[in-house]
């Protein structure tokens, strides 16, 4: 093959290329918003509709293992399982027991005569030899603190930089990634490291306690410069208040 036949195969790939792009982005464009959501209170504890994602997914897979902040998508730490509360048992040095008492009988010390001539022996204790000492290592067990695992959401709703955790099982996450299913909707998704266990969480109602806010405002700065997505759209109209728009917007 010539240096010319080469060069023009090459061009014929990037033309596809090119229309692979542009009937994505029509797709994309035509593709309707989903059903706008009343916002849920802003409190402490909500509770809220959460689903699964993972990276290798169809949707999600030409961003890799990356967030829409451009950092790494973390898997969260595993739950932890709650001990129920048991009655502990009593030990039997625990009863208490009645103890005989002589009511007549005297407990005090018996006082010894007093003079002011009488001259008292006093023996010190000696003091006791120091252990030698051992130069032996002793490890030390440091807990590390849990791994935080990243979220999807709407940002209007639960700005990027929220960190949530889950009561049911103890997971913390953090908001750190948005998607066109979730515009307007009261829906966290949960990122899972794959398909199996995002599979196995499904869609459950779980109550969620808010540790950490994020900032609306640095939200908004950033998804303002990418408002040709109707679903971003979407997202910066609540934010700035205008939830009547939000809610027309198709």
């Amino acid at each position: 093959m010539t240096y010319a036949e080469r060069r023009n195969l090459a061009l014929i790939l990037l033309a596809v290329f090119i229309a692979l792009i542009l009937l994505t982005a029509c797709g994309t464009a035509q593709r309707p918003l989903p059903q706008y959501e009343p916002p849920l209170a802003r409190t402490d504890f909500q509770h809220v509709r959460t689903t699964a994602y993972t990276h290798t997914e169809s949707d999600h897979r030409q961003y890799s293992n990356r967030n829409a902040l451009g950092g790494e998508l973390h898997a969260a730490g595993p739950p932890i399982h709650r001990a129920e509360i048991v009655r502990r048992a009593t030990l039997a040095y625990e009863v208490p027991r009645a103890i005989p008492v002589d009511e007549t009988a005297s407990y005090s010390a018996q006082l010894q005569p007093f003079s002011m001539e009488e001259r008292r022996t006093v023996t010190r204790a000696t003091k006791r030899p120091a252990k030698a000492t051992r130069n032996a290592k002793r490890a030390v067990r440091v807990s590390k603190p849990p791994q935080i695992g990243s979220a999807a959401a709407d940002w209007s709703r639960w700005p990027a930089g929220t960190v949530f955790r889950l009561l049911s099982t103890g997971q913390n996450y953090r908001v750190e990634d948005y998607g066109w299913a979730l515009s307007g909707r009261n829906t966290i998704d949960l990122y899972m490291p794959n398909q199996r266990e995002m599979n196995s969480w499904g869609a459950r109602q779980e109550t969620i306690e808010i540790l950490k806010w994020g900032d609306p405002q640095e939200s908004l700065e950033f998804l303002r410069g990418h408002q040709d997505y109707r679903h971003i759209k979407r997202m910066v109209l609540e934010i700035q208040g205008r939830e009547k728009e939000a809610a027309a917007l198709r």
